[in-house]
């Protein structure tokens, strides 16, 4: 009876994954339509709209998974079929302008950033839809719809440059696997093999560290040859600008250590060929630095002796979208970053608003809500207060982890890596 059991309920999940297979050919192309669009605004609104439409030639993303069930983000995508109605695709994403919405300039200024996103390319017209999250009640709500015929001659289907794409590691059907792109930032001509060398490094670096060693067999790897005029980044506090490819810098919001780029679309236009779940931008410099946004882009630095765990670290926000758990630490938001009347998105991170959501299932045996930073308790899972930049009314997992001081990660965000490779590698 058990076997029969068993057999049963294979069976029963090939047909969901079938038909979810089915409905990804009844509604898509093999393709990427990629969205660029402005928000616009300061720190009381925004407002989106589109700037360009692409059709691009490879779609990378899962073709069972087609609706998001984690909505992590300040922002989520939506398409549905224009003659039905029907959600058919949905992704959450984190923008560097929601960031900036946080500080003291977007108190006094209006500004419009250039954003990106990319979803399957559809077969009918469709109706396409980006939501914001509102802070006052961390909902979502509409910033632009529109409706877009796959045959329009406003689509732009023109090659962009061929940079140079090299598989650091190839372990099958990218629409299966997450394909992690490597790309180049101030490397120049004569400096693309150490780009390769460095790839290749931070590759190793991740696959020996828990939970990414379990999981390597999940991951394609790509290097994307961008070259630079000029080795290095932008140091804007120290009067140092170079000509890059990507056109990044140190700084960002006035904080030494913040290394980002608002080129989105340069960005977005050099993976225009390549299967692309995540971005990391390795830039060719050893200062300490880096950033990283959910489903946006990770950035970090080549050569400081930090390197290998800043990676690891920003790719954990861009990958899982994981909060920082750090509290002390001088930051670029002018306000709370967080409303902690409210249960923060981030797996990692809690208000107690509704703490059911997120690892109370994890807690170790035996700890208190909250649990005190002391010897007692430095090594259980609990509700440890500080975290996502507040060192009262938020909470974290371990004392320690990978998302605070570079320590090995916590359950929560463990569980939430594995959680998001399952998603993108359509299991």
């Amino acid at each position: 009876m058990k076997r029969r059991i068993v057999v049963l309920l294979v069976a029963c999940l090939f047909a969901v994954s079938g038909m979810a297979q089915k409905n990804f050919d009844t509604y898509f192309e093999k393709k990427s339509l990629r969205v660029d669009f402005a928000l616009s605004g300061n720190a009381v609104y925004q407002t989106a709209a589109v700037q360009q439409l692409r059709e691009e030639p490879v779609w990378g993303g899962p073709r069972r998974n087609l609706t998001d069930p984690f909505e992590y983000g300040g922002y989520l995508v939506r398409v549905y079929d224009k003659a039905t109605g029907e959600l058919i695709y949905s992704r959450g994403f984190n923008t560097l302008f929601e960031e900036w919405r946080t500080t003291e300039q977007a108190k006094t200024e209006v500004q419009s950033w250039t954003n990106s996103i990319s979803v399957p390319f559809p077969k009918q017209a469709i109706s396409l839809e980006i939501l914001g999250r509102n802070k006052e009640d961390m909902k979502f709500s509409p910033l632009l719809k529109q409706e877009i015929d796959p045959a329009s001659i406003f689509i732009d289907r023109g090659k962009l440059k061929d940079n140079k794409i090299t598989r650091i590691q190839y372990k099958g059907d990218p629409a299966s696997k997450v394909d992690l792109v490597f790309l180049a930032e101030g490397y120049t001509a004569d400096e693309q093999d150490k780009f390769i060398a460095d790839a290749r490094r931070f590759t190793e670096s991740l696959f020996i560290t828990p939970p990414y060693n379990s999981r390597k067999n999940d991951f394609n790897v790509w290097a994307v040859g961008l070259v630079s005029e000029e080795s290095g980044t932008d140091v804007s506090g120290s009067g140092i600008y170079k000509n890059t490819a990507l056109n990044s810098g140190y700084y960002t919001f006035g904080l030494d250590r913040y290394l980002t780029t608002p080129d989105i679309k340069s960005t977005r236009d050099a993976v225009w060929n390549v299967a692309c779940d995540n971005i990391f931008i390795l830039v060719n410099s050893d200062t300490y630095g880096g950033g990283g946004m959910y489903n946006f882009y990770a950035m970090g630095t080549a050569d400081n002796k930090q390197t290998a765990v800043v990676f690891v670290h920003e790719l954990g926000h861009s990958l899982a979208g994981l909060a920082d758990e750090y509290f002390t630490s001088e930051v670029a938001y002018d306000e709370d970053f967080y409303n902690i009347k409210l249960e923060p998105w981030e797996p990692n991170i809690t208000t107690l608003v509704n703490f059911d959501s997120k690892w109370k299932d994890l807690l170790s045996p035996g700890a208190p809500l909250p649990t005190p930073d002391d010897e007692a308790h430095k090594d259980m899972t609990g509700v440890f207060e500080g975290g996502g930049y507040l060192a009262k009314g938020i909470y974290r997992p371990k004392v320690h982890c990978m998302m605070r001081d570079y320590g090995p990660f916590c359950p929560a965000c463990t569980r939430a890596i594995h959680q998001m490779i399952d998603y993108l590698s359509d299991k």
